[in-house]
């Protein structure tokens, strides 16, 4: 069996405009140079004469740029249908098909904890993408020690004007993580007067509705203006209990040499003649069963053979372990309907608050004193299941008569000292998850003139993340405690200890093993577990801009600052986490450190020609950044970009950067976490199967290891921080060329135009934790391995003299190497069609390389293509607006992806399916404006496509369906969305 690949939406697309692409657009988009587009500053809707786009803090009078920018308006993500800003970012639109954190995780161990979504463009992961709003950094928000990303959660929606996406480096323009690109949220600032909004999104197949209320205002003066938003939204649980492919997972495995279709390989329930549901391999866990000691008994309806270790109780037997059945992988117990509970999307409920506005001083410069206020509280939930494995020591007055002599194993944490005699598998039920997530951010600066042309802008900020999270958990001292037990003399048993308010185990019996269990003792050793995480953020910024000098073709322009920022992380887990009390569960230490950096940095833009033939533009920009981290010292960045525009109808545009990205607090102070792989994880599990050449023959017998020898223990795996060794920040460098096409073929043709980017980043020496069992691969795999002096690699690696356990730490260190290249296209076009305009965007992103390696001498792997790694991935959107009306139809395409290359399988003959077909989601909306209200209403996924299946225990799934975020899990989804302004 292939071993579970680790970790690395919505579907309806949206006109898209490049901001550096359209000229005629730009009315649409013009900001005056004290917008909030880049710093943060009040709006003055008539004045189009300098503009400023992402990417860029100089002021300028054309959106031409040296980079790529996407823009997505307000009214785009309306008609799409997205009833949050969270959606509309993690589109595959926006995020070409690259896989996210999104609210289908609440199961999974996350960055930034359940209930977060974050957002990471190219595929290189969220830490790796900048988030702004106005201008200004995002601080992370989440839950639990690894919060180092922002939580799109947090961010407003109505106010909301326009994102701009730059899918480029620009660490010398913001600073660490903007590695890939930036996100830059923009809200409106002209508002006058009161609306009010109110959308539902309601799925065909129930459940997942989302519903959204919100109210806008503001005021405009002639010194000072004012606007805010308060928006309050839910999102009900969507179960696997509400989806068809959801509710029973099957293995979907293939015998080629019987019948030559998926599940054809499944083994067959006897009991339904079909495919068995949530095998173990499925997302089922073994339940109403206990294990034993080897020994004969009667096997249960499907299985084979005489000897067993696993029983399931049956009254009916009455030979061999009398009242059991024996069972093996396939026909032991794994699905109780209660596993059906469990989120497929996760519940949420958010109330967030946002205030912007300023007054105009008369004083420094014709200076305002200006302010901006972002709250936010989520409060989430997640619904699991567990499983109890409850153990009983030899000699336990539990143990029923024709089970005490069966020896099963050595002691273990609940035994009390005594061997294993037997082990219950029993299915407790439903548990929960629960995040209480306060975030707040407040800026205020003053900005005006300095002499007529050159303009500052200072600020200070702050950023404040409060979170309480809480789940459910078995205690493993409450357990042992309540398995110490003695006769009470009437018939039952008390307790050895009785402190605490000690309840005694339940008898080993049928009940038992049903999960049918004393509610006083499940609420005993079964207790809610909270953790407290804060996370605080401080930025002091002071930065100017304005035109340097004249040149013979145009003035050169400049913007210099400085910035200090400092950052704060203090994760508390419960008391029972810190001292390993959680049964079965990951233990965590507190997550405490702090760090800061001063940063100074500078931007050039020179116009070397205009106007002049072969040259109607060429441009320069240059910009760099010196940055002195606390932490791990200084760095330089830097980024030259052109523009060259021979004709009006075609420019080619180039740029090269470096950037950095800062370790994240959690990468260097991240406190032990404790995880756990399986025994076969173990490197000397059966070496001698080896070659006595290879390297880990060789070290494994260095160790007096018997070449039969089997790890009976599974691989403790200590996670934490890694400032103690020295981790540095990781580098990258960004090359970006482009063309832009804008034909004049006159009136009657309408406006075409298209535009073609080939972008490649490369991240050196990135921050990585090599995982457990990639440390364990390269110790025993080496040459130098030299376990005495703990050289390399194996100096993280510890093994138990007395049982052989292994024990790694696994750290943050500067490891890994990632590569991504591909070609981003974009082609629209307007036309004027009858009484309305008709209008159509398409885009197309093409990966050539998605490469990873964690260690130096692993080979290269090209990911692009495989499964959550689509090669192409595609949006069309067309819309036709007359008078009052708009209608638009949108349609987005995932590529085919496929496995088999990888796992070096061929597709013909492999039992598993690791491919999924191209996959299309249709959306349709219809809009009418009034002058004071307006009405959208439309559906997404028109064609109710159910996201693609795969063969299971290879890649993490979601009932049948790959796990990732390009995939609907919704469904056929129904929208409509009222405003109304006074």
């Amino acid at each position: 069996m292939m071993n579970r690949k680790s970790l690395s939406r919505n579907p309806l697309s949206f006109a898209l405009a490049t901001a550096v692409l359209f000229a005629a657009s730009a009315p649409v988009f013009a900001q005056d140079s004290s917008d909030q587009a880049s710093e943060g500053t009040k709006s003055k809707a008539t004045n189009l004469d300098t503009v400023t786009v992402t990417g860029s803090r100089i002021s300028k009078d054309t959106f031409n740029s040296v980079s790529p920018v996407q823009v997505v308006t307000r009214e785009e993500s309306l008609l799409a249908g997205f009833n949050s800003t969270t959606d509309a970012l993690q589109s595959t639109a926006v995020t070409a098909g690259s896989s996210q954190i999104n609210n289908a995780y609440g199961g999974y161990v996350t960055d930034g904890g359940p209930g977060a979504n974050t957002l990471g463009l190219r595929g290189l992961g969220p830490t790796r993408t900048l988030i702004l709003l106005n201008g200004r950094r995002v601080a992370p928000a989440g839950s639990r020690g690894a919060v180092g990303s922002a939580d799109l959660n947090v961010l407003p929606n109505s106010i909301v004007d326009r994102i701009e996406i730059l899918k480029d480096g620009a660490s010398s323009i913001y600073g660490s993580d903007a590695v890939a690109g930036v996100i830059n949220i923009i809200t409106k600032t002209k508002v006058d007067g009161v609306s009010f909004e109110a959308q539902h999104n309601a799925t065909d197949g129930g459940g997942g509705d989302q519903r959204r209320y919100s109210i806008m205002f503001g005021a405009t003066g002639e010194r000072s203006h004012f606007s805010g938003s308060y928006e309050y939204y839910t999102r009900n649980e969507l179960t696997l209990n509400d989806r068809s492919w959801t509710r029973c997972a099957t293995d979907k495995y293939r015998d080629i040499d019987v019948a030559d279709h998926w599940g054809s390989g499944d083994f067959i329930d006897p009991l339904t003649g079909q495919s068995k549901c949530y095998t173990l391999d499925s997302g089922g866990v073994t339940i109403n069963t206990i294990g034993t000691n080897t020994r004969t008994g009667v096997a249960a309806p499907g299985g084979v053979g005489t000897r067993f270790n696993r029983w399931r109780p049956n009254a009916a037997v009455t030979t061999g372990l009398v009242g059991y059945e024996g069972v093996d992988t396939f026909t032991r117990d794994t699905f109780d309907k209660d596993m059906l509970n469990q989120s497929l999307i996760s519940p949420a409920k958010t109330h967030t608050l946002f205030f912007q506005g300023g007054v105009d001083i008369g004083v420094l410069g014709d200076a305002e004193l200006y302010y901006e206020f972002l709250g936010n509280k989520r409060k989430s939930t997640q619904t699991g299941y567990r499983q109890l494995s409850l153990d009983y020591g030899v000699g336990n007055p539990l143990i029923p008569a024709n089970l005490r002599d069966s020896v099963a194993g050595a002691p273990t944490n609940l035994t009390n000292g005594a061997n294993l005699g037997v082990r219950a598998f029993i299915g407790f039920g439903n548990d929960q998850s629960k995040q209480n997530v306060d975030y707040y951010r407040f800026n205020a600066g003053l900005r005006g003139n300095l002499g007529s042309e050159w303009k500052y802008d200072f600020n200070v900020m702050h950023s404040d993340n409060d979170a309480d999270y809480t789940f459910q958990s078995f205690l493993t001292s409450r357990l042992a405690q309540s398995l110490n037990v003695v006769a009470n003399g009437a018939g039952g048993y008390s307790c050895v200890d009785p402190s605490n308010g000690c309840i005694a185990a339940p008898g080993l019996n049928s009940n038992t093993i049903g999960g049918n269990l004393p509610a006083d003792w499940k609420n005993w050793v079964f207790v809610p577990v909270t953790g407290n995480t804060q996370y605080k953020e401080d930025t002091v910024n002071f930065n100017v801009n304005g035109p340097l000098f004249d040149m013979p073709y145009g003035t050169a322009a400049g913007a210099f600052g400085v910035e200090y920022r400092k950052a704060k992380i203090d994760d508390s887990p419960s008391q029972y986490s810190v001292d390993g009390d959680l049964f079965n569960l990951t233990s965590a230490a507190p997550t405490r450190g702090s760090d800061s950096v001063f940063e100074a940095y500078g931007e050039l833009e020179l116009p070397l020609l205009s106007g002049v033939t072969g040259a109607e533009e060429l441009t320069v920009n240059l910009s760099g950044r010196y940055t002195d981290y606390k932490s791990y010292g200084s760095d330089e960045t830097y980024k030259i970009g052109t523009l060259w525009t021979p004709v009006k109808w075609l420019s080619f545009r180039a740029s090269y950067g470096t950037s950095y990205r800062a370790p994240a607090l959690y990468e260097q102070f991240l406190g032990g976490t404790t995880g756990f792989l399986a025994n076969t994880a173990d490197p000397c599990n059966e070496y001698g199967e080896r070659e006595p050449s290879s390297l880990r023959y060789q070290n494994c017998a260095s160790l007096g290891l018997d070449p039969e020898f089997q790890a009976t223990q599974g691989v403790t795996v200590i996670t934490q921080g890694g400032a103690e060794t020295g981790l540095k920040a990781e580098t990258s460098t960004a090359k970006t060329l482009g063309v832009v096409l804008q034909p004049e073929f006159g009136a009657g043709f309408g406006d075409l135009s298209f535009a073609v980017d080939y972008f490649d980043i490369k991240v050196e020496n990135g921050v990585q934790d090599a995982g457990g069992a990639g440390i364990l691969t390269n110790c025993y795999n080496s040459s130098t391995a030299d376990f005495s002096a703990g050289n390399g690699l194996c100096r993280l690696v510890e093994r138990n003299p007395l049982n052989n356990a292994l024990t790694v730490t696994n750290g943050f260190i500067n490891v890994s190497t990632d590569k991504v290249r591909g070609l981003d296209f974009t082609l629209r076009y307007v036309r004027d069609i009858g009484p309305g305009e008709f209008r159509t965007t398409t885009q197309f992103t093409h990966y050539i390389e998605q490469t990873n390696k964690v260690f130096q001498d692993d080979p290269e792997v090209n990911y692009s293509g495989q499964l959550r790694f689509p090669k192409n991935t595609a949006s069309f959107d067309m819309s036709y607006k007359w008078k009052n009306w708009q209608t638009r139809y949108g349609v987005e395409w995932i590529d085919k992806m496929e496995s088999y290359t990888y796992y070096e399988e061929d597709p013909a003959t492999s039992q598993y399916k690791l491919y999924t077909p191209n996959y299309f989601l249709q959306s349709f909306s219809v809009q009418y404006e009034a002058d004071k209200w307006s009405v959208t209403g439309g559906v997404r996924n028109l064609a109710d496509k159910e996201p693609p299946t795969i063969s299971q225990g290879v890649y993490n799934t979601v009932g049948n369906a790959l796990l990732y975020s390009g995939f609907d899990y919704f469904g056929r989804t129904y929208f409509m969305n009222v405003t109304y302004a006074f």
